[in-house]
């Protein structure tokens, strides 16, 4: 029983590790997009969000995509787009 639990405490350390390493990734790209759209013209900034919203709205939702991902995923780009770090 000593083993199964500790096997299961590495695991768990591993995929903490992971998610870690995703959160740090997920954070690096959003600064480096953010910088980006500093640097742009208000009427670049605005071509590119229509465009990333206009192919949004072409991807729906599938079977092996959830409705509920989909819907954050689009919180997330509204956000990181319209609001970007200050």
């Amino acid at each position: 029983m000593k083993n199964l639990i500790a096997e299961l405490l590495v695991k768990l350390a591993e995929k903490e590790d992971e998610s870690k390493e995703l959160v740090a990734q997920v954070e690096a790209l959003e600064i480096v997009v953010t910088a980006l759209l500093r640097r742009m013209e208000l009427s670049e900034q605005n071509a590119l969000i229509n465009g990333i919203e206009e192919a949004m709205a072409e991807a729906r939702p599938t079977q092996t995509v959830a409705e509920r991902d989909a819907e954050l995923l689009q919180q997330y780009l509204k956000k990181l787009l319209k609001h970007p770090r200050s």
